[in-house]
């Protein structure tokens, strides 16, 4: 079999397509993060999961890169392994007194939040799950008593922009 030929890829694109290559053959999977900037909070992505494990890509955002960094790469890990991840579902054991839990994230989102992730996935063929993280209070992003702003800063990436696969306060948090 041949080489796969990206030929309508600038040469920036073609090394970055190398890179999370590269990435993802020694360790499983790339993390891409991007920095705050004008239009909203620093956010963080794997790429490589899905082709190599078969397990979703993940996004969070507004943590700082080497949170998101870690988070990314326990989960990542964890699923690789066979552990799956339930939407709503709270799980104590990513960071020290802070759950996380895990939301689909809306295919309107994949261009804009897992962009580098189409020069693996050319169409967009991959899933993708958002790990939410409340405030050190424990106030999550949907919440009335969030403080204010805390939505915006931490988007949910759903059509509707609120938990989808679950019921905040009956089957989620």
């Amino acid at each position: 079999m041949g080489a796969v030929s990206t030929p309508s890829l600038s040469p920036e694109e073609h090394n970055l397509r190398a890179w999370l290559l590269d990435q993802a053959e020694r360790h499983g999977h790339a993390v891409v993060t991007v920095p705050q900037d004008e239009e909203g909070a620093p956010y963080a992505f794997s790429v490589g999961a899905w082709r190599r494990f078969g397990v979703a890509e993940a996004v969070v955002i507004g943590l700082d890169a080497g949170m998101a960094e870690v988070l990314i790469r326990a989960y990542v890990d964890r699923a690789s392994r066979g552990e799956r991840f339930v939407p709503g579902k709270l799980y104590h054991d990513f960071f020290q007194g802070v759950p996380v839990t895990f939301e689909r994230v809306f295919k309107g989102f994949y261009p804009e939040f897992f962009g580098s992730a189409f020069l693996l996935y050319g169409k967009g063929d991959f899933a993708a799950v958002q790990i939410v993280v409340p405030t050190p209070q424990g106030h999550w992003p949907w919440q009335p008593d969030a403080p204010e702003g805390f939505g915006d800063w931490q988007l949910l990436l759903t059509e509707s922009g609120r938990p989808e696969s679950w019921t905040p306060g009956v089957d989620g948090p």
